[in-house]
Formats: structure tokens, C-alpha cells, sequence
């Protein structure tokens, strides 16, 4: 078995493709999770899910738990204009409603002028409860309707983490929020953020800097961990 030289924990789960590619770059990963999504989706919500599935609206997801929440609910294909963001999200989008995403941003700031740059008349926003007001509130000033559903709901999920880690991979404020509630890091620890609104979160909590993935996305913040520490 391959020798680890270094040992980071993941605030979410990954994929034993990832966790395997790691060990054989010397580095062990640990997962823990921080947070839980629970959908949300209650009769009401439901109906009009299979209203819309039926019909040719424009739709933004920025997560892949809203993906997942409004794909169980309606459970067939649509033709509706979707954009969102981040790879993962638009990988998902296209595998459970059988689109092609018109449009992806690796940033809500981004998606949002691409919206606004193909000016539809409304979007129906599915998220979280817990999310960013940045892109609905472009989108309103630009004079698009937007229509907000929320489809799943975050829970925080502290745990006590007593071992010591060379690094922690984080991927939403709310993760960030969950693990300092209950735990500190000491300065021999580098955090790492999968985009700059998680590094924000992480500022107060560390005198460091925080490195942020080059691209949003959990693999790829699984490699800016590998060449930080490969450097070494």
C-alpha cells in the first residue's frame, strides 16, 4: 500500500476514484461530513414541479442538491433552456433532465450576465434555503422576473475532529460555519476553498492564507491539494 506523507481531511464526501488517486500521490484523505441537504419537496411544491416539467420554461440551478431535489420530484425528462453553474452542476442537469445546459459560469456573478445577456423575459431559481442573493438580485435589476423555489434545506452537522490534518478541503460557508463551531485548527494546518465566497467564510478563522481551487469543483480541489503539498 501506498505511503502517506501527507493526511487532509474533506468536509464532504468524495469519490473513491479521487480518494484512490490521492493515496497514490502520497496523500490520504479522511472524509467527514459537515452539513446535510434534506429536499424539501412537499405536495404543493410537487404539483408544480410537474406543471413546469410540462412546460418550456428557463431554469437556473447553482447546486447540484437542487438538481437532485427537482429531478426526484418530477422524474422525467424536459425541454426546458437551463444555465447554471459550476461543471459538476451542469454535468447533472444534463444527465437527469436530458438537456444541454445553454449556458455555465463557474461563479453566480458570471451566470448571472449571461443571463442577462440573453435577457429571457422570468427564470425559475431553484436552490437552497441557504444561498447567496448576488444572482437574483442582478437578474432583478436587469429587469428579469425571477421566480425562486426552494427545494432543499442545509442542516449544519458539527463534529469534534481531534487529530491533527495537514490540510482541510472546504466547500460551502455553511461547512465552514458547522466544523469552527465546534473546532479550531492550529497554524500548521492549510485550508483550502473550493471558490472565493468559501474563502471568505474561512478569513475569521485563520491568521493563513487560504487556497482557493483554480476551478469550483470538488476534484479539482482535491488537486490543488495534491500539487500544494507535492511541492513540498
Amino acid at each position: 500500500m501506498q505511503k502517506a506523507n501527507w493526511h487532509i481531511l474533506s468536509t464532504r464526501p468524495l469519490s473513491k476514484a479521487v480518494v484512490d488517486d490521492a493515496l497514490q500521490k502520497g496523500i490520504a484523505i479522511e472524509e467527514v461530513s459537515f452539513i446535510q441537504t434534506v429536499p424539501i419537496v412537499d405536495k404543493n411544491i410537487q404539483k408544480e414541479l410537474e406543471t413546469f416539467s410540462t412546460q418550456p420554461i428557463t431554469a437556473v440551478f447553482t447546486s447540484m442538491n437542487a438538481v437532485d431535489a427537482v429531478a426526484a420530484a418530477i422524474g422525467r425528462k424536459v425541454a426546458w433552456t437551463v444555465y447554471s453553474s459550476g461543471s459538476a452542476t451542469e454535468r447533472l442537469v444534463e444527465e437527469k433532465f436530458g438537456v444541454t445546459v445553454k449556458e455555465s459560469a463557474a461563479y453566480a456573478a458570471e451566470l448571472a450576465d449571461k443571463i442577462i445577456r440573453d435577457a429571457p423575459a422570468e427564470i425559475h431559481f431553484f436552490c437552497g434555503n441557504i444561498r447567496r442573493d448576488l444572482l437574483p438580485q442582478k437578474l432583478s435589476e436587469a429587469g428579469i422576473k425571477v421566480h425562486e423555489r426552494v427545494v432543499y434545506q442545509t442542516v449544519e452537522t458539527p463534529k469534534r475532529i481531534l487529530k491533527h490534518f495537514d490540510g482541510i478541503l472546504f466547500y460551502s460557508p455553511s461547512a465552514v460555519r458547522s466544523f469552527f463551531s465546534v473546532n479550531t485548527v492550529d497554524e500548521g494546518t492549510t485550508l483550502f476553498a473550493i471558490g472565493t465566497t468559501t474563502a471568505e467564510a474561512l478569513q475569521p478563522y485563520s491568521k493563513q492564507n487560504v487556497i482557493i481551487a483554480t476551478h469550483p469543483g470538488k476534484e479539482e480541489l482535491v488537486q490543488q491539494a495534491i500539487r500544494h503539498f507535492n511541492k513540498k
